[in-house]
C-alpha cells in the first residue's frame, strides 16, 4: 500500500490519503473486534470447563465424606457386637 501511494502525485495523495487511512482503520478495527470476540468465546469456554471441574470435585468430596462416614458407622457397629463365643 505504501508503494502504491508513493506513485500518486501530491494532489492525488491529498485526495486518497484520508480514504486509505479510513479503510485501514476500519480493517484494523474489524480485526481487533474479531480477536476480542474469539478471546471472549475462549474465555467463556475455559470458565465453563473450570465450573464443570469444580462440580466434579464437589461430587468427589461428597462421595469421600459419605464413604468415610459409612466406614466409621460400620466400625462402630462392629465394636458394639459381641462375638457368639463371648456371650453368657
Amino acid at each position: 500500500m505504501i508503494a502504491w501511494t508513493a506513485k500518486l502525485g501530491t494532489r492525488e495523495m491529498a485526495e486518497t490519503g484520508p480514504k486509505i487511512m479510513q479503510d485501514l482503520t476500519s480493517v484494523v478495527h474489524t480485526l481487533l473486534q474479531q480477536m476480542q470476540d474469539k478471546f471472549q468465546t475462549m474465555s467463556n469456554q475455559i470458565i465453563g470447563k473450570i465450573d464443570d471441574m469444580s462440580s466434579h470435585i464437589d461430587d468427589l468430596e461428597k462421595n469421600i465424606v459419605d464413604r468415610m462416614t459409612q466406614a466409621w458407622v460400620e466400625e462402630l457397629e462392629g465394636e458394639n457386637k459381641i462375638p457368639a463365643t463371648q456371650k453368657s
